[in-house]
């Protein structure tokens, strides 16, 4: 799943490739928008993603299914 983080100050976002659900990712975007001082995310590759909860802008979650390749009905 891809997740988009918009950064206060910055001109670029954040795009992060994700194996976590995302109920996972919304719990944790919650905790950090209710007081938490980080929103910590782990990316498929293992590596963690930290950013301060005061800086956050803005959290696109995409959805969970892949994408179909192919030739078929729509």
């Amino acid at each position: 799943m891809d997740i988009t983080i918009g950064v206060q100050n910055l001109p670029r976002e954040l795009v992060i490739e994700s194996d976590q659900t995302a109920d996972e990712v919304t719990a944790a975007v919650t905790e950090a928008l209710n007081g938490k001082p980080v929103l910590e995310l782990v990316d498929n590759r293992g590596r963690r993603v930290i950013v301060p909860s005061a800086s956050i802008g803005y959290v696109e979650i995409g959805t969970e299914s892949k994408g179909r390749v192919g030739f078929g009905a729509i």
